[in-house]
């Protein structure tokens, strides 16, 4: 007998921790399983063929909205090639409805519901010891044949969950994710209760006890495996748990694993943040769910937050400079229409986040918001994601603008490449939200977003975005000025990343190689790695200003020595000659 678990990943870096789990839980039945790990960028003939090849007798799948279209797909085809193999689905786009996925995928002879190591237990001790019959196997759904009364669904009875410390430690072989992504979890359940997400239906927070986690982590940090992401819903909601767990890695610091959290920032005391400020830069990331700032959005999805100390939070722990933080906002939600999402655009670009996520509404089945949605006139995809199409305070058409500033957020904000360059154009409109907006438009009329563009012609193209949009609003007497200090800035930003080889049309002349190794001598740094530039514009007062100002700098960039969280190379600035 051969069980074959299979996880489709949304990108290569990425595990699966659920099959891992499954697997180490049913230890006793490793010669019987076998896990195998596609991604979503493989073609389905190719996952069809992989898992053919196998000729497992049970094939059980890993499901989630990101992958059960193509899953569905696959286990289509699977029947007709493989009749007699026993297809099973679990995780948490089919928990919810189990009975419903039963009924339309045919291939498919039945659900894990909820929690299932021990469920999948249960299974194997079933099909490879015929153990027991599935009618006796807590929370799952199968179809039951019979000749007579013929397809029957058949539910049993809801599993109570395990205590987490019965859960083994999952990476027996740690050279096999090498190069990936490490996902972990300290804890299950989320005390609060996010009508949008499936978390806030398992109110009871379970924890890992805390040497059991350090034990695991000091297998990571001796790995010196380059990110351990944190799975917990919302990791800081026990405050010993949390300090325990960063005490932990600050002390058996590698100088090289990140550690990544999904936090509740208004959860923060000031004894923590002083704490976390000692940390190493780059150590640790946050990821802070905003979601929205208008107050009847967040009591209307049943969200607490105190945004106030939220904000004065994230900026204290700003203060620090070595934690990168990244903070969500979703659209679409309840009582939020067009002109509040921009509010709350504007509010959370003000905290100055290092990466700004802006989701769309994903009505889960299962989750709070499903039953909720049809109050609100929510229009969703049918298919997954179930994304938001709109609702009764936001046309789809709106929608459309949001996803086109989303975009240019991802390109000209979240690459961390355009720092200055965007500072500097904020002040030509009355207000961030309004600067991507202009730009998704401008990227709209001149067909840019249905093109892959290099990161040279990124450049390239805001030069052009500020020449067709921002100069219109100078003063036609000064926009030579303005617009040879903004080629400078899109210079520096340049050169901040990378030491390119080839100049982009809009530089000036470059420095002589004589000058540009004098001034590296002068200014100590190893020429090997750096670059220097001059210009005739202070660029950095510039961005700040908003204005152009005559000052030669020369500024160096080494590249030797990059900043942990922006990865942008150090300047030295130094005056002209």
């Amino acid at each position: 007998m051969k069980v074959l678990l299979v996880a489709v990943n949304a990108k290569y870096i990425h595990s699966n921790l659920a099959v891992y789990y499954l697997g180490k839980y049913a230890a006793k039945y490793k010669e019987n399983i076998k896990i195998a790990e596609y991604t979503i960028n493989h073609l389905p003939d190719e996952i069809l063929k992989g898992i053919y090849q196998e000729q497992a007798d049970v094939v059980a799948f890993s499901c989630y909205i990101w992958n059960i279209e193509m899953i569905t797909q696959v286990v289509t085809e699977l029947r007709k090639v493989q009749p007699e193999a026993k297809i099973w689905f679990g995780g948490p786009e089919v928990s919810y409805n189990a009975g419903e996925c039963l009924r339309s995928i045919k291939a498919l002879d039945g659900v894990i519901v909820g929690e299932g190591e021990q469920t999948f237990l249960e299974l194997m001790e079933y099909y490879v010891d015929q153990k027991g019959t599935l009618d006796q196997i807590k929370g799952i759904a199968y179809k039951r044949r019979a000749q007579i009364e013929g397809e029957a669904i058949i539910t049993t009875p809801a599993r109570m969950p395990i205590p987490l410390d019965s859960v083994p430690f999952p990476y027996e072989d740690m050279e096999r994710f090498r190069n990936k992504i490490i996902y972990y979890e300290s804890s299950r359940g989320c005390p609060f209760s996010c009508s949008y997400c499936l978390s806030s239906i398992d109110k009871k927070v379970r924890l890992r006890s805390l040497n059991l986690v350090k034990q695991e982590l000091k297998i990571f940090l001796d790995y010196k495996v380059a990110q351990v992401k944190f799975v917990d819903r919302t990791f800081n909601c026990n405050k010993k748990h949390a300090m325990g767990i960063w005490q932990f890695i600050k002390e058996h610091d590698n100088g090289i694993t990140n550690f990544h959290f999904e936090i509740s920032g208004d959860l923060l005391e000031d004894e923590e943040i002083e704490f976390l400020k000692t940390l190493r830069p780059g150590q640790v990331q946050f990821e802070i769910g905003v979601q929205s700032t208008n107050p009847e959005t967040i009591a209307t999805i049943h969200r607490k937050t105190d945004y106030s100390k939220l904000c004065r939070n994230v900026m204290r722990i700003h203060e620090g400079h070595n934690i990168h933080q990244h903070l969500d906002l979703i659209a679409g939600l309840p009582l939020e229409d067009y002109a509040s999402f921009l509010k709350s655009f504007d509010d959370v670009y003000a905290l100055r986040p290092d990466q700004f996520q802006l989701g769309f509404l994903k009505v889960l089945k299962g989750s709070f918001m499903e039953e909720d949605s049809s109050n609100h006139q929510i229009v969703y995809q049918d298919r997954a994601p179930y994304e938001v199409l709109m609702t009764d305070r936001l046309s789809y058409g709106e929608v459309l603008k949001l996803k086109g500033i989303c975009e240019m957020v991802e390109v000209y904000y979240n690459s961390g490449q355009f720092r200055y360059s965007m500072e500097f154009l904020e002040h030509f409109f009355p207000r961030p939200s309004s600067l991507y907006y202009e730009l998704s438009q401008y990227y709209e009329r001149n067909g840019l977003n249905r093109i892959a563009h290099t990161r040279l012609k990124r450049y390239e193209l805001l030069l052009d975005f500020y020449k067709e949009v921002v100069l219109k609003l100078i003063d036609q007497r000064e926009s030579e000025k303005y617009t040879g200090a903004f080629e400078e800035i899109l210079l520096l930003d340049l050169y901040l990343r990378e030491n390119i080889k080839s100049r982009p049309g809009f530089a000036h002349k470059a420095l002589d190689y004589s000058t540009m190794r004098e001034v590296m001598d002068r200014l100590g740094i190893d020429r090997r790695n750096a670059h220097v530039e001059q210009f005739t514009y202070d660029v950095i007062t510039a961005c700040r200003m908003g204005q152009p100002i005559r000052k030669e700098v020369w500024i160096a960039f080494d590249y030797s020595q990059r900043d942990p969280l922006s990865k942008a190379a150090k300047m030295i600035i130094a005056a002209g000659k």
